[in-house]
């Protein structure tokens, strides 16, 4: 079992079984409700998803539905009733443990941010970037 939730912790979830998928998602709308390059995803059937807490729910389009928490503002589901019915998507980045279900695949790559393509050849930290005046 899978089990994740909010920042706050206002919204706890558990998953039960296997997710269909586990993608990473580059679309505009993705980026855009998330303020991230990209978005994970998980998709299962609606009955594998338990959750505690009050979610609030924002129409994205006409037939997508964000939920997050009201309390902090996180993004948790994605659903579409018309083009996924009886299907949700679990953002991955708000699992307890999202090492459990590594990514599958990148989706809506024409919409990628051009430098996400690289990104896994950029310097890194463990944590920041030395800042000037630091002791060598």
């Amino acid at each position: 079992m899978l089990t994740g939730g909010c920042h706050c912790g206002a919204i706890r979830y558990e998953i039960e079984g296997e997710p269909l998928n586990h993608a990473l998602c580059h679309c505009v709308d993705c980026r855009r409700s998330s303020g991230a390059p990209m978005t994970g995803w998980a998709m299962m059937r609606d009955d594998q998803l338990s959750i505690s807490g009050e979610i609030s729910t924002y129409a994205s389009s006409e037939d997508a539905r964000r939920h997050f928490c009201i309390q902090c503002g996180t993004g948790l589901f994605y659903s579409n009733e018309a083009m996924l019915p009886g299907m949700v998507d679990v953002k991955t980045g708000t699992l307890d443990e999202p090492d459990e279900l590594p990514p599958e695949c990148h989706i809506q790559t024409a919409e990628r941010v051009g430098w996400m393509a690289d990104a896994h050849h950029l310097v890194q930290f463990e944590r920041f970037p030395p800042q000037e005046g630091d002791a060598d």
